[in-house]
């Protein structure tokens, strides 16, 4: 075995690194995660703190708290912005304690891979939270489904989804509330196949490229969030 290299675990845990100021939050998320099945490498108490853990770890996810020193405003948030640029191994799980649509707007930018914005209190689901966590670090996204609500509720002046048929924004609200296909059929009460052409019209009239289709629903309602 001299100078064999071992073969890489193909079930390796996802590596975590937590940005949070308050402490007992902080370890606590990290006690949980663990016990999930991550490998939290690092945690910061501030956004410099973060970026310099982040740059030495190079963990698969990170897990932010918007608001953190330095100015506790949105300095969580602007350090997520510059890892998803200057790092783009790492993805990024924001937290916020409010629905702030414009946060979700700002971090996700032209590009849903590898990106989530949840609400804080979404973390005591663990198992949908740990959920959050995988597919973010997998290059999927999660968008929290109050945010969503709050975007598709709200009527704009200009509106994009003008150019939709009514069913068509049916459809898409479902969407937005994080039903499948089979769900929206359900919902709907026709078929999975007549959902799926209207998906894709909705896609196509939004101008909305080719993409994993659930990158595309989270554009599809950003869309409808830049027009207002």
């Amino acid at each position: 075995m001299s100078g064999a290299l071992p073969l890489e675990d193909e079930h390796r845990r996802m590596r975590v690194v937590i940005g949070d100021d308050q402490l007992l939050f902080r370890k606590g998320l990290s006690r949980l995660l663990e016990e999930a099945g991550f490998d939290v490498v690092g945690q910061a108490g501030d956004a410099v703190d973060l970026r310099r853990k982040v740059s030495a770890h190079r963990p698969d996810v990170a897990v932010i708290d918007i608001q953190m020193p330095p100015t506790n405003t949105d300095d969580g948030l602007r350090a997520a912005m510059a890892i998803r640029t200057e790092q783009p191994h790492t993805k990024v799980l924001v937290l916020s304690q409010y629905v702030e649509e414009r946060y979700a707007v700002d971090l996700i930018g032209d590009c849903a891979e590898g990106v989530g914005y949840l609400l804080k209190d979404r973390v005591g689901d663990l198992d949908a939270f740990a959920d959050a966590v995988r597919r973010v670090g997998e290059g999927g996204s999660v968008l929290d489904s109050q945010v969503v609500g709050q975007m598709l509720g709200r009527r704009r002046r200009t509106d994009p989804l003008d150019a939709l048929s009514p069913r068509e924004r049916e459809v898409l609200e479902h969407m937005a509330q994080g039903r499948s296909n089979s769900g929206i059929a359900e919902q709907l009460v026709i078929t999975e196949s007549a959902v799926e052409k209207h998906v894709t019209s909705i896609f196509e009239t939004l101008g909305i490229d080719r993409d994993g289709d659930g990158h595309r629903r989270i554009l599809a309602v950003l869309t409808y969030l830049r027009a207002r």
